[in-house]
């Protein structure tokens, strides 16, 4: 899916001109309140995992809202360039920890951002609720159903908040989108849904240890490859369904309002033979209730389609790309709102402007036509805000566990129907 400068302009208008004079068009152009909220303070928190992600989220966090007092992460040169780019941005100097139990003993938090490799997720988050703090936990959840069982069996006893890092929930172009088009049915009713996550590399990351003789065996890593390629490995890692794949179901099952039944899924290592184990090329197909369905791709050989979601209803085609541009197209002849909307011209063509990388900021919807540009990282803002605001005052989160225990379910059967070259169906409780 590529289309010309026209039809974006065209998608744009039309998805704009539907939200005319309603709330969601000025949420657009705006992040969350630029206080924090107003009873207790900032939430005083710590992040463990301080790689990419973790990285990334630390950069997004408000001083209005979070106190992030300690750092924790097994690589000390990490940690340490974490801290020291901290300070620089006027953050107070955080404790450094290389144990995460050790931080919680020590530090007085009331919450704990976790970033680390999939296999972990489930028992440092328990660990974390069992002490008492809140958690908001990247995606994918955990990695097996029952570790997402035991999770939210951690918050109920605790009475913790336990949040997962699908920041979709917390961008205002896809709450714009579900509210003001799914929900009030101006694309019709949708039978099928696109899901495309396409690159052109190996996903294998470069990095040098922090010490000529440093040694990741006590932390489950046999060697510093496995550690920092953890993603290739079928130990730590789910692969590209889970890792890119579940932020695109988690949409749909949210603008579907529903969870997929049955999945066949099918890939392999077609290209990058190189030790790993999880496949670059995966192509899934998702049953869902009511005679809908949703396909999802990821290659390692081709970057043209970049990454969207494509809703295609009875009356129109609603394309979310790359997180923040927004496209809306009725379907034939149908008027999609009393508001005039422009018609598709042409078929989609190759645009012949250069991709840009997924996580660039400054992407907009319309920098002309809405009150300000819209950056990718506004939803990852949002999300750490509104997790704060929770933890305060007890006002809802937008996503939750069982929310995001139906996607990693859905992905983990996904990859097991790959392994057995079968559908299979999903199961909704532990066996």
């Amino acid at each position: 899916m590529n289309l010309t400068d026209e039809q974006k302009e065209q998608g744009r208008r039309n998805f704009l001109k539907v939200l005319a004079g309603t709330p969601a068009l000025a949420a657009l152009g705006a992040a969350v309140a630029a206080r924090g909220p107003l009873k207790g303070g900032p939430v005083k928190a710590a992040v463990i995992g301080t790689g990419g992600m973790g990285r990334g989220l630390i950069g997004q966090c408000q001083k209005e809202f979070i106190d992030l007092r300690a750092i924790c992460d097994i690589n000390p040169k990490r940690r340490g360039a974490i801290a020291e780019s901290m300070v620089k941005a006027g953050w107070a100097e955080p404790k450094q920890y290389e144990d995460w139990r050790e931080m919680l003993q020590k530090e007085d938090l009331e919450a704990v951002i976790i970033a680390v490799p999939l296999w972990a997720h489930a028992e440092i988050a328990i660990g974390c609720l069992d002490a008492g703090k809140h958690v908001l936990c990247e995606k994918m959840m955990a990695k097996t159903q029952a570790d997402c069982q035991r999770m939210i069996e951690a918050r109920d006893r605790n009475k913790r908040i336990l949040e997962i890092g699908y920041q979709r929930y917390y961008n205002p172009v896809y709450q714009a989108s579900y509210n003001n088009i799914v929900k009030q049915g101006v694309i019709g009713d949708v039978y099928f849904a696109r899901l495309v996550w396409h690159r052109n590399g190996n996903w294998r990351r470069k990095e040098e240890p922090p010490t000529a003789n440093f040694d990741p065996s006590k932390y489950g890593y046999p060697d510093w490859e496995h550690l920092v390629n953890w993603r290739l490995y079928k130990q730590y890692s789910e692969g590209l369904v889970a890792e890119l794949g579940s932020h695109l179901l988690t949409a749909t099952n949210w603008f579907f309002e529903a969870a997929p039944s049955a999945v066949y899924c099918t890939g392999g290592i077609a290209r990058h033979n190189d030790g790993r184990e999880v496949n670059d090329h995966v192509y899934a197909t998702f049953e869902y209730p009511g005679g809908r369905t949703a396909t999802f791709s990821s290659i390692e050989s081709n970057a043209f389609e970049d990454h969207y979601e494509m809703f295609m209803g009875t009356k129109g085609t609603l394309i979310l790309q790359n997180e923040i541009e927004v496209y809306l197209f009725p379907e034939g002849n149908e008027t999609l709102t009393k508001v005039e909307v422009t018609k598709q011209t042409a078929a989609p063509i190759a645009d012949s402007s250069a991709t840009r990388a997924a996580d660039a900021p400054g992407r907009t919807v319309n920098a002309a036509a809405t009150p300000g540009q819209i950056d990718r990282n506004i939803s990852y803002k949002n999300e750490i805000a509104e997790f704060c605001a929770a933890v305060r005052t007890g006002s809802a989160i937008r996503g939750g566990p069982e929310k995001a225990m139906k996607s990693a379910i859905a992905v983990v059967t996904a990859n097991q129907s790959a392994e057995k070259h079968v559908r299979l169906d999903i199961p909704t409780t532990l066996s």
